[in-house]
């Protein structure tokens, strides 16, 4: 893999870029009233009335063609409003599965009949997704999935479970990578995708609670579940496939390195009023890999725009994102901590304390580090 090739230079077009004004604007008027440490929260933050005043707006579903209900614009729309939202801590937990990887993923395998039962209640804001991957002792070593659906006459029955599943007992759909043949010895193979709808007999959902007192994410548990034969997307078989299309989306975006922004705004504010040579320092090296994970991310954006699936660059740069937004909390409790009796902002304290609580599981989700960097490893031929 070059480096050079993987991610060639790429700028974000000037039809695209004239949607920034505009989500400033919204997002001025919706959230100038949050706490900081509630827009720490951003893409975990799940409010459902804010979504679809987005999707008023034509905002979510951006990328889906407009005879679905979507904006009909290309990736590159997609990443001005999805960095906007995230820089200012929008909540967008609601719709963002939907928006960003569900709706593409029935866009690209589903059947007409999906399509359209789908995704124009997405690109309202009505429908909101969850996926089903990681399983109970599996961690993200997806090829070891369990979870079972067994084709019965014009149905399949479901059994098995998922675990650390995003905002699952808040959700309406699952897309879940299940087995249809085989067994988990045979890895990859046998592998399928299916939507369930979350209110189906048979279904248990609990929220797992975090340290932090949030409940981001649940555990299911599925018994016999029926699925209609119209709940399958794509090939029976080609999940692998599929799922890996749909991480490349999950993977390449902003997202996997703007959790902590709003932290880094305050610590940079805060620096406006003092003189520390030393903490300016440190805040230029974080900018200077600000600008340059936004490089890559953008280049991949282009890639996308383009109809590739750049799976292996896009795990290098959530691999590197989650490393940038994992320090920056660290770095700023290590400044705040340098001088103990400096007075400090309390929105800026309270912010930290989230981020500190919670930083450890940003290399967590979308794949730990260990896989994704056994991926980049076979990406360059050194396994």
């Amino acid at each position: 893999m070059s480096l050079l090739s993987a991610f060639p230079r790429t700028q974000i077009p000037d039809e695209a870029e004239k949607l920034r004004p505009q989500v400033k604007a919204f997002l001025e008027k919706s959230i100038s009233h949050m706490r900081p440490q509630d827009r720490a929260k951003t893409w975990t933050g799940f409010d459902a009335e804010f979504s679809r005043a987005l999707a008023s707006h034509g905002w979510v579903g951006l990328t889906i063609p407009e005879g679905y209900g979507g904006g009909g614009r290309d990736a590159f729309a997609r990443f001005v409003l999805v960095e906007e939202l995230l820089a200012a801590g929008a909540p967008i937990a609601a719709h963002w599965i939907a928006d960003r990887q569900s709706g593409p993923l029935l866009l690209r395998y589903g059947t007409e009949e999906q399509r359209q039962f789908y995704l124009p209640p997405i690109c309202r804001g009505e429908s909101f997704f969850c996926i089903g991957m990681s399983e109970p002792n599996s961690g993200s070593d997806l090829a070891s999935v369990r979870t079972r659906a067994i084709r019965d006459g014009h149905s399949w029955r479901l059994t098995g479970s998922k675990i650390w599943t995003t905002y699952a007992h808040q959700s309406d759909y699952m897309i879940a990578l299940v087995r249809t043949s085989g067994e988990p010895k045979d890895r990859q193979k046998g592998l399928s995708q299916f939507i369930i709808d979350l209110s189906l007999p048979g279904i248990t959902i609990r929220p797992i609670r975090l340290g932090t007192l949030d409940s981001d994410f649940s555990e299911l548990h599925f018994e016999d579940v029926r699925l209609p034969d119209n709940a399958l997307v794509g090939t029976d078989g080609e999940g692998w496939t599929q799922v890996n299309a749909e991480l490349a989306f999950e993977r390449s975006g902003p997202e996997r390195f703007y959790s902590a922004l709003v932290l880094l705004d305050m610590w940079a504010e805060r620096m406006r009023a003092e003189q520390c040579p030393q903490d300016r320092e440190i805040l230029g090296r974080l900018i200077a890999r600000l600008a340059s994970l936004r490089a890559m991310s953008i280049a991949l954006t282009g890639r996308l725009a383009a109809g590739e699936s750049p799976v292996i660059e896009a795990a290098l740069v959530k691999d590197l994102g989650t490393s940038f937004e994992q320090d920056i909390p660290e770095i700023v409790a290590a400044s705040v901590g340098a001088v103990p009796d400096r007075d400090a902002d309390p929105d800026m304290l309270a912010t930290l304390a989230y981020l500190l609580q919670l930083n450890h599981v940003f290399s967590l989700r979308g794949g730990t580090r260990e896989i994704l960097r056994g991926m980049i490893a076979r990406g360059l031929g050194l396994r």
